[in-house]
């Protein structure tokens, strides 16, 4: 049985955050692990509140996991603030966990900070030289390395750049993208780079594609995928989530966690 962890915030509305990731993690057959970094009031329509733990607690979750069950990947979400980016970055390095995900929230769909200014610095500085991979959006990406991504070469720039602060593989998401007709996402493993392309979907019902595409990476690097096949999971797992939509809630509403599955049991009963 291979095991993951979560390291992220609570979404009260279900879509996003930690419920994402262990409903991403059951999916594929993954047992699930997670330590909470703060609590939001949350729905489709926004950020209503944020209440973060305190790092000690962050501390004592992971602790508890480290001591006991251990884990074969982790993935980061939404961490808050620069006390929390330390204390996750320290037990990672006092657990010698390998396999880290590092999904850089700093803000929500409707538009909430999610990540305190200070903290990037931070991120930078002690969290991603120890990540396997970063899987930023545009936005995100562009706040790290303080470039303005609009074309693929930009994709590439910045992809060096992240890979310049420690990380060892980058994921751009084109979830941002110009393109109106289609999303490509971009990998740099450290040697070369590899696009992913799909149908765009026109749809509002978005909410927690992020935390779910880093939360299937994490759960394949488990398994033992290469950062590839991960990758390349993570974007049809994705893809099904979007395409075959759930209407919940008045405003972006969460993506379709089991229509991956689904889709994969319709196949099985075709052949």
């Amino acid at each position: 049985m291979k095991k993951a962890l979560t390291i992220a915030g609570s979404d009260s509305g279900g879509g996003a955050g930690i419920q994402a990731d262990l409903k991403t993690f059951q999916e594929l057959e993954v047992f699930g692990m997670s330590a909470l970094t703060a609590v939001t009031a949350q729905n489709t329509v926004g950020v209503h509140a944020v209440y973060p733990m305190s790092a000690e607690a962050v501390a004592k979750q992971i602790q508890a996991i480290g001591e006991d069950i251990g884990t074969d990947a982790l993935k980061t979400g939404m961490l808050f603030s620069a006390e929390i980016i330390e204390t996750v970055s320290e037990n990672i390095k006092k657990y010698q966990w390998k396999n880290v995900v590092v999904d850089p929230v700093m803000i929500a769909k409707g538009g909430a900070s999610l990540l305190k200014q200070e903290a990037i610095f931070v991120m930078k500085k002690y969290l991603l030289p120890l990540a396997e991979v970063i899987t930023p959006n545009i936005p995100e990406a562009e706040v790290l390395t303080g470039m303005k991504i609009r074309t693929i070469e930009d994709k590439r720039e910045a992809a060096l750049r992240l890979c310049d602060l420690g990380v060892r593989n980058v994921v751009i998401k084109g979830g941002h993208d110009e393109n109106e007709l289609e999303s490509t996402d971009l990998l740099f493993d450290g040697s070369g780079f590899h696009t992913f392309t799909n149908k765009r979907i026109l749809t509002k019902n978005t909410h927690g594609t992020g935390c779910t595409f880093s939360a299937v990476i994490t759960a394949e690097l488990a398994k033992g995928a290469s950062i590839f096949d991960a990758v390349l999971s993570a974007k049809d797992f994705i893809q099904a989530a979007i395409e075959d939509q759930i209407e919940i809630g008045n405003g972006h509403g969460p993506t379709n966690h089991w229509a991956y599955r689904k889709r994969k049991y319709i196949e099985e009963l075709a052949k």
